[in-house]
């Protein structure tokens, strides 16, 4: 009976290639479309908004902090796939002892090619895993830094401003591209203010899609606040999805290096 061991430690055992999964993690909910898994997969969350017609199709199980464990478990799968930032740890260990759980647990770019050669094996999709990691890793391998690095703050909540600190994976996105991440030396998602950005000297502040909407009322207001500052709508699916969107996310960047570089 092979055996996989997920990114938090945790080993599974799979009689079978699984014919019914449940992913509980929007990024590697695309992943499974891109691995060409239509007919496996039959239960996402209702964040798992790409690609369209599975949202609109795959039963939906709760949010990704609330999955509805007696629905998940009425799917009857054979391997759910969680994400050890997005779910919650109760709920995950509530499903692991009835079924098989992998979890992911990312920071980088290195450990999500890693998550998804491994959702490959586990699924049969190794030649697709593989062709997925060679598009990311030539599309990163072209992606020039701006020089010198920019001062940036990634904004992903309000009500208070919340951000990414230095061991998350925007942290690792916000390297990749040549920005200076102003909470390297914090961990997760600190709190701040605009008394606090404005004291740091904050070159760039980037307002993301997700998980708050950040959109042109906010950026006005905070310009009014910064008016020193470069203040850039982004789209947050760029900086933290860590599934086969990565192959798209280079493009993405450049586009953004040139806005910021004008």
């Amino acid at each position: 009976m092979p055996s996989f061991t997920d990114q938090t430690g945790n080993t599974i055992h799979l009689d079978h290639l699984p014919k019914r999964i449940v992913s509980l993690v929007p990024s590697q909910t695309e992943l499974l479309y891109a691995l060409g898994l239509e007919a496996e997969v039959v239960g996402i969350t209702k964040f798992c908004v790409h690609p369209n017609h599975w949202f609109r199709t795959k039963k939906r199980i709760g949010g990704t902090k609330n999955i509805h464990i007696d629905q998940v478990l009425s799917l009857k799968p054979d391997l759910v796939i969680a994400g050890k930032e997005e779910n919650v740890q109760e709920q995950v260990y509530a499903l692991a002892a009835q079924v098989p759980v992998w979890t992911s647990d990312i920071a980088n770019l290195e450990d999500a090619l890693a998550m998804i050669l491994e959702i490959g094996h586990l699924t049969g999709k190794i030649r697709e895993a593989l062709n997925i990691c060679g598009n990311i890793e030539t599309g990163f391998s072209r992606l020039k830094k701006i020089s010198p690095p920019v001062s940036a703050v990634y904004l992903i909540w309000k009500d208070p401003y919340m951000t990414a600190g230095g061991d998350t994976f925007i942290h690792d996105m916000l390297e990749r591209c040549g920005l200076r991440n102003l909470f390297a030396g914090s961990k997760r998602y600190p709190a701040t203010t605009i008394a606090g950005l404005r004291e740091m000297g904050c070159q760039l502040l980037l307002l993301s899609s997700e998980p708050y909407p950040f959109g042109e009322r906010e950026m006005a207001d905070l310009k009014k606040s910064l008016p020193e500052a470069n203040i850039e709508l982004v789209n947050g699916e760029y900086f933290s999805w860590y599934g086969s969107r990565l192959q798209e996310a280079p493009e993405y960047f450049e586009q953004l290096q040139a806005r910021l570089t004008r």
